[in-house]
Parts: C-alpha cells; structure tokens; sequence
C-alpha cells in the first residue's frame, strides 16, 4: 500500500460541542455533568478531517482544562499549520512540539484530525492507515494482526450520593447489558468498602479492577491496597499520584496484584522510564493524554516488545474522538476489555457525532468505512458552534 501523508492545511475550523451526559461521572478529583469538547476540522483539497480535544472543564484529570486548550489551540497551534504543508505524521508532530511543553490534549485534537485526513485523501479506513505506520515502524508482524470488534468494559464512577446500593444497581444494569468487564473508580473513603461490595455483585471470577485517579499516598494507603489484594482485581490502575513512576514501581514490589500507569504514562520517553524501573505490568493508552495517534503508536509497539499488558482507554470522547483509539485497540497487543462504552451509556440513544454500539456479548464492531467514518452532521449542529473558522 502506498500513502502519500502530505497535506496543505487550507483551512481549519474549531467546532465548540456540549453532549449532556445522562449520568454525572464522577471521579476521585471531580464530577462532569456533559462532554466539551472541541472538535478539530483540518481541510486540504477539499478533503476535510476531523479530531477531538476532550479535556475535562477542570484540571481534575490534568492540568489541561477547555478554556486552556482552546487558548493554546487559537494561539499557538493552529498558526503553525494553518497554510502550511506538513511532509507526514511524523512532520506534524514536531510542528506541534517543537518549543511547547505539555498540552498534549489540545495536540491530539490537530494529531487525530490529521490521520483522518490522510485516510480520506488516500481511500483507506483509519485502521489500515495505522497498521500501514505500525509496519513502518517496524511493529513485530504479530502485532500488525487486528480483531473486528473490541471488547467493552463499563467505567462506573462513585454516584454522587455516595450510597453502595446505588453502585449495586449501576453494575447489574451493566453486566445486563452484556458489558465485558467491571471497572470502578475509587478515592480515599471510597476504596475497600466499594471494592467488596463490587465484587459481591459480579462474582468472584468476573473480569474485575478498580481505578483511583491518582488519589491514594504510598505511605498512608499502602495497607489500603495489601488488604484489597483479597478481592482478585486484575491490576489497581494508577492508585498514586499522576506525575509518579518511582511510587509505583515500589507499591508494585509491596503487593500481589498488578499495577496499571494511567495518568502518568504521557509519553514514549515516560514508557521507557517505566520500563526501566519496573513501576507497571499493565499500560492503559489513551490518544488524548498522550497527544495523538502516532505516540500512542510508540508506546504500543514498546509495550508488545516487552510484554506489558494494554488496554484502550477514554475520557470519554464523543464518537470523533473515540473511533482512533477503537481502530487502535483492536490490534493483538490490547489483551484487557476497553473502556470503549456504548454512545447511549454517556450520551442517550441516538445523540452522539458517531454512535458507537454495543452488542449483547459485550463486543465493539471496529469501523471499515473511509477515515474515521460518518458523522452524524444533524447532531453536530445541534450540540455544536463554530468558535474560530481561518
């Protein structure tokens, strides 16, 4: 297959969308009531792509919030493309880097527009457009090997109530609606009470693991996660904090359980310092933290090379910003069930930019269409306005 990644950015708009959620999700640092974002539109010859920044309004998961990425975006991003030709992927993500620290949600909205462009122009789906860059970068045959469908798991955050019974019937709604595995979120007060109560619900066996968000200390809660041993989690995802390796790593040594990186694998050069360290058995991989395709890219390939188990990780996205990462999850090397929901469990049936389905067992068809596929425009412009057009 031959691709041309060149690309003239003649015009660029950034569309400012609001979905109410049906359900507050909470986490250990905050609570979203609806899914902002902005979405990226980079057109090149008529041909238009389109990517997703999902950060949360607060800087509760990062330090990056809406009104920050948009300020970056309209300052300091976009009038380094705009009307310029990019040479490839891996051009625009120099552009994109080069003197700027950080904000690697605002680049993943220009990165992931950019691969949906390129797949446009040259009439393949997403999918194909990275497998073709995984065998550029020399990824292990292997892991060039993709499923038609991903696996979900549901994300259940702490109800506002804070009430177990609620958390009850939340996870057996899930697990009716056929959802692969059980995650929940977790912070100091809500840990080995929820953990057991969880688990009462979905059986001993039953694909299982807890999330913190960064919230717990090495030292105060280390008995915290020895005593949640017992309870036959697949692995504690980022239990310490988000710009930590060196705790994780003697957390890992302290307990029978895995340890997962979230927050605070945000690069290829924080991978291999992980790596090194032996802070994680397990690495979530999530296109928005990472700030686009191609470091997400980097790191999966790092990872298969090292054993080190993946998963595919949301924010959540709306359905723009989520179909990358189910094209990426569906390769050999993710081995856990995603977070990659149904549209309806955030959003209500029939309201997202692209409706992502689940079936009754729990599967995620993965997208055969050109890019990133079709957009419901109806619901763009109802949820959507335009905040800058160049």
């Amino acid at each position: 297959m031959v691709i041309d990644e060149t690309a003239v950015i003649e015009r660029v708009r950034l569309v400012e969308v609001s979905l109410p959620l049906v359900t507050p999700f909470q986490i250990s640092g905050g609570t979203c009531y609806c899914r902002h974002s902005i979405i990226v539109e980079l057109t090149s010859e008529g041909v238009t792509g389109f990517g997703e920044c999902a950060p949360f309004d607060g800087p509760f998961y990062s330090s990056e919030t809406f009104s920050s990425v948009k300020a970056v975006l309209e300052e300091f991003l976009l009038p380094r493309i705009i009307r310029k030709k990019i040479e490839g992927i891996e051009h625009l993500n120099f552009v994109l880097t080069e003197g700027i620290r950080g904000n690697a949600f605002a680049r993943a909205g220009i990165e992931t527009a950019y691969w949906d462009l390129i797949a446009r122009k040259n009439n393949v789906s997403l999918r194909e457009l990275i497998r073709w860059y995984m065998a550029k970068l020399e990824t292990p045959a292997k892991y060039l090997k993709t499923r038609e469908y991903i696996e979900s798991g549901v994300s259940v955050g702490i109800p506002v109530d804070q009430n177990y019974s609620t958390l009850c019937k939340w996870i057996e709604r899930y697990m009716q609606e056929g959802y692969r595995r059980i995650k929940i979120k977790i912070k100091p007060g809500w840990d080995l009470e929820a953990v057991r109560v969880a688990r009462s619900v979905v059986g001993r066996d039953f694909p299982f693991w807890v999330d913190a968000n960064a919230s717990f200390d090495l030292k105060e809660h280390l008995y915290i996660f020895q005593k949640m041993d017992e309870y036959n989690c697949l692995f504690y995802e980022q239990p310490l904090h988000y710009d930590d390796l060196l705790d994780h790593a003697v957390l890992a040594r302290k307990v029978k359980t895995p340890i997962c990186l979230d927050e605070s694998l945000k690069s290829y050069r924080y991978g291999r310092q992980a790596l090194e360290i032996n802070a994680a058995k397990v690495w979530n991989i999530k296109i928005q933290r990472l700030g686009g395709l191609l470091e997400a890219i980097k790191l999966y390939k790092l990872a298969v090379e090292n054993d080190i188990g993946l998963w595919a990780g949301t924010m959540p996205e709306t359905g723009i910003g989520t179909m990358p990462i189910i094209c990426l999850g569906s390769f050999e090397g993710f081995i856990f069930p995603s977070d990659v929901e149904a549209s309806k469990r955030w959003y209500g049936e029939g309201q997202d930019l692209i409706e992502i389905e689940i079936t009754e067992d729990g599967k995620i068809g993965v997208p055969e269409e050109i890019g990133i596929g079709s957009i419901n425009f109806e619901n763009y412009r109802r949820y959507g306005r335009t905040l800058l057009e160049v």
